[in-house]
């Protein structure tokens, strides 16, 4: 792990390169184009921080909520 990055950071990074793989092979052999790969890249990490950042905003809500009760 990069000593530079945070555990979340390192997560995010991960979790956007292993997204942006995924969908790279999805895609037909013809499809794979220099353009494509990086508009995919951006795409996720973009998708990755937003998913991560989802959870863990409805994750704390329903710990707040459990608090309260």
């Amino acid at each position: 792990m990069d000593s530079k990055l945070t555990v979340l950071e390192e997560i995010i990074k991960d979790i956007g390169e292993e997204l942006y793989q995924k969908w790279y092979n999805a895609l037909a052999i013809e499809d794979r184009t220099e353009e494509a790969s990086k508009a995919m890249a951006a795409n996720a990490g973009e998708t990755a921080i937003w998913v991560i950042q989802t959870f863990m905003n409805k994750f704390n809500d329903a710990a707040d909520e459990l608090k309260g009760e």
